[in-house]
């Protein structure tokens, strides 16, 4: 195998970094010790860029590309974003209704319809048979429900090592 290029990532399927890499952990590094990486990574991940500068941290994160592609937004060298875990708000949920169902027929008095919620008994103040199949129900019949707690929003994955070649052939341009 040929020398990396200095900054190259590679996939590791091990738990550490082998010789003349580091685990792309978001470490930070000090520059006068590494001028070579420190010219082709800046402070895009990190440090002050006077003593110190950090390494591209891909624990628990996807990479993607920087630049701009059809339909999606800008992303830039560096960039962070998404998150783990989601809490939807109501405003961001599909149109959608909630219907509630009501029969006078009880489970056991052979329902034709055992998918429906609640059973009423006539003259219990709610049932009215009077009403056409159409009629609405107050508003308040449906209350609002859920936690509020977040979701997971991870995607499917399998856990890998990011390595950064922390020597190697200095990329040219071009």
């Amino acid at each position: 195998m040929t020398d990396p290029f200095v900054a190259e990532i590679r996939i590791f399927a091990g738990n550490f970094a082998p010789k003349g890499w580091a685990q792309c952990n978001g470490q930070l590094l000090p520059l006068s010790q590494n001028t070579a990486l420190f010219s082709l990574l800046g402070t895009f991940y990190g440090g002050d860029g006077k003593s110190t500068f950090a390494l591209p941290n891909l624990e628990g994160s996807v990479p993607i590309h920087q630049g701009i592609g059809p339909g999606l937004s800008e992303r830039f060298l560096g960039e962070a974003g998404g998150s783990e875990s989601v809490t939807l708000l109501t405003s961001e949920t599909p149109l959608h209704t909630h219907s509630l169902q009501v029969s006078t027929v009880g489970p056991d008095d052979n329902d034709p319809a055992p998918d429906r919620i609640l059973t009423l008994a006539q003259g219990a103040g709610v049932y009215n048979p009077t009403l056409t199949p159409t009629a609405q129900l107050n508003f308040q019949s449906v209350a609002i429900n859920g936690s509020s707690f977040p979701h997971n929003n991870l995607q499917p994955y399998l856990v890998l090592t990011f390595i950064i070649a922390m020597q190697g052939v200095f990329p040219p341009r071009g």
